[in-house]
């Protein structure tokens, strides 16, 4: 009959996953959506073999697919874990394991790694788990899943309503894979943990896990170690630990419109990552940049407890942009940093946050690699006093601050300088060593008189000095040669100079840069419900709430343009509570907007050409704009006068006199 036919296992359905009986209860088929039509399929379903066990259907799947039955399965069948890593199973023979685990009821945890599933393995897994509501814990890392069985997991996350933690480690995942992962757990509040480790996330992979975790409100333990989020993929990720939404507890007041002044309306707000407490971002070559980010976001961030950031370039400039943003975080208890490019100056940058921030939570800092000096120690323990529970894991005692080799310092620079202070000139400095007035002297005449003057030269200088007077060694230094020198250290000190502005225009361009990837990675991450508010901005006291009104970032615009007078945010009531109308800030003097903080500098924009009259109404209604006019920089602003206006005059001028002696000709 049907069992001698080949059978197909390219097509799979939830139906397929069923062993039915037939005619002949020995011949067991294995089903695919090709073969039957939908109607024979439920008709089928109907006929599954209710006497068999487990043991059983499992067997009859394995002669059917043509794989050797797992021993190790049998005898553990009914155990709540079950442990077949590194197996061999296959795609088929995770087959027959998907098809003896339909009905399985005693199974949570399914451990499947290294067990070359490939994505055909892993959807023949995934149409089990439509079905399966006990198995929680699944492990398939490390089995090729690749882009397909990525699309497979993330549809099977929209219908599962048991897994908790799911394990993808090494699965060669691409770029865009991420996309997947994002869809999905936009609605999947399920999945406790996850693990996309060892893959190939770079960044547009860090926009899509940035989206992930900005829209999910249920995953508390993230592992993205051995990735590739570089610097546009940490900055994108590190957007979506900054967004707050209409979705922590926290009460927000707002103020009403003008005619309702004194009444305030509450609704509950509560930020996304209120259940993302470890995070695992090692191995990913974040670098300074990616610091930078991370140091933005941990500063609206309160729910992080555990940071893994081992190994991924950061220095000591990365670690004090770090903790610029664990100055205003709470909440973070460990911070791994091991393995990074510190020296003692970046692990007191560390404890140093510790010392100076009353309300941290850090209880432990790992950077294990770094040798440390005795000034730490001792302030360690100074620090540890007030907080014992601090623990600082470091590498051992005799390190080192980290210094620039001291820059030698040109010897005719040293003379000059000598001769400015005493506003002397070189000739003058030359002419009291030339007694002949030659304008030539001996290098011993010249050695001796620098010698007993006091200039602050050393030995070692005053031969440089010398060797370049006197390059050919004739034993003369000439006055036009120490002028030329002086010239030629005039040049040099310019051009470094130049150098060194280059080098810090370039290094704030950069950060400026990053910061402003940040803010715009923010509002692509930002819900259109999301709220914007400084942290630290709602505080309870004695008194109870302080009012204030949040502004959603992404509608700001939108307010500012709108002809409308109310704006309405929708609670977790479904109700509505209407803003004040924002025309005119001065008709409701009580009202308050805490939007996100301005990260970079305020550039001023050009003004358009305005009546004086309404210049002068405007600089009555704002008061920077005429103290602006009072300070003491303002004549620096003023621009020049026109260049035609001079050459138009004396032409007029010019055209009168030529007038005037045609009239007397005539």
């Amino acid at each position: 009959m049907r069992g001698d036919e080949d059978i197909s296992i390219h097509s799979l359905s939830l139906d397929s996953l069923s062993l039915t009986d037939y005619e002949n209860p020995h011949d067991v088929i294995l089903e695919d959506e090709g073969d039957t039509e939908p109607d024979a399929q439920v008709s089928e379903l109907k006929l599954i073999r209710k006497d068999l066990s487990t043991e059983e259907l499992y067997l009859q799947a394995c002669k059917l697919v043509g794989v050797v039955p797992v021993r190790y399965f049998l005898r553990n069948l009914g155990s709540a874990t079950i442990n077949l890593n590194h197996h061999g199973l296959g795609p088929l023979g995770a087959k027959a394991l998907a098809i003896a685990l339909v009905t399985d009821m005693h199974t949570t945890t399914l451990e499947l790694a290294d067990n070359y599933l490939l994505a055909e393995g892993a959807r023949y897994l995934t149409e089990m788990l439509r079905a399966n509501f006990t198995i929680q814990n699944l492990d398939l890392s490390d089995n090729h899943i690749q882009s397909a069985g990525a699309e497979c997991i993330a549809k099977m996350l929209l219908e599962n309503i048991s897994i908790k933690s799911l394990k993808l480690s090494g699965s060669k995942f691409a770029e865009d894979d991420a996309k997947w992962f994002a869809d999905a757990f936009a609605s999947n509040y399920r999945v406790k943990e996850l693990d996309l480790s060892h893959n190939q996330f770079c960044g547009r992979g860090g926009e899509h896990l940035g989206q992930m975790i900005a829209n999910n409100d249920g995953l508390e333990a993230l592992d993205l170690s051995w990735n590739h989020l570089r610097m546009k993929g940490a900055v994108a990720f590190c957007a979506g630990l900054k967004v707050l939404t209409q979705t922590q507890l926290t009460y927000i007041s707002v103020s009403h419109c003008a005619n309702h002044a004194n009444s305030q309306a509450a609704f509950p707000c509560r930020q996304v990552n209120t259940t993302l407490k470890h995070l695992d971002l090692s191995f990913n070559g974040f670098g300074n940049e990616g610091a930078l980010a991370l140091g933005e976001a941990l500063k609206f961030n309160n729910t992080l407890v555990h940071l893994d950031l081992n190994n991924n370039r950061i220095t000591d400039e990365g670690a004090s942009l770090l903790c610029k943003g664990l100055e205003a975080n709470d909440t973070l208890r460990v911070l791994q940093m091991a393995y990074n490019s510190l020296t003692v100056e970046g692990a007191l940058t560390f404890i140093n946050v510790v010392k100076n921030t009353p309300k941290t939570a850090i209880e432990e800092i790992n950077i294990c690699n770094v040798l440390v000096n005795e000034n730490f120690v001792q302030l360690l323990e100074l620090i540890c006093q007030e907080h014992p529970s601090l623990e600082v894991h470091y590498g051992g005692v005799g390190g080192f601050i980290a210094k620039k080799p001291r820059k030698r310092i040109d010897p005719m620079k040293v003379i000059q300088d000598y001769l400015d202070q005493r506003k002397l000139r070189l000739w003058d400095f030359f002419r009291n060593i030339d007694k002949d007035g030659t304008m030539r002297v001996p290098v011993v005449d010249f050695r001796k008189a620098v010698q007993q003057s006091s200039i602050p030269l050393e030995k070692f200088q005053i031969e440089e000095l010398i060797q370049r007077l006197d390059r050919d060694r004739t034993g003369i230094v000439d006055y036009r040669g120490l002028a030329d020198t002086r010239k030629q250290m005039m040049r040099d000190h310019r051009r470094q100079l130049r150098k060194v502005e280059s080098r810090q225009k370039k290094e704030k361009q950069k950060s400026d840069r990053i910061l402003k990837t940040f803010e715009s990675a923010v509002e692509a991450v930002t819900p259109r419900s999301s709220m914007i508010i400084s942290p630290g901005a709602a505080k309870e006291d004695s008194s109870g709430l302080q009012p204030f009104s949040a502004t959603p970032l992404s509608s700001w615009h939108h307010i500012i343009m709108s002809n409308s007078s109310r704006y309405s945010v929708n609670n977790m009531s479904s109700e509505h509570v209407h803003l004040p109308m924002i025309g005119n800030p001065s008709s409701s003097p009580g009202m308050r907007s805490y939007s996100q903080p301005n990260l970079f500098a305020s550039i001023p924009k050009p003004s358009t050409s305005k009546p004086a009259s309404a210049q002068g109404m405007h600089s009555r209604s704002n008061p920077s704009v005429s103290s602006s006019k009072l300070s003491p920089t303002a004549n620096l602003t003023r621009s020049r006068p026109a260049l035609n206006t001079e050459p138009t005059s004396k032409t007029k001028v010019k055209g009168k006199k030529k007038t005037k002696k045609r009239k007397e000709k005539i």
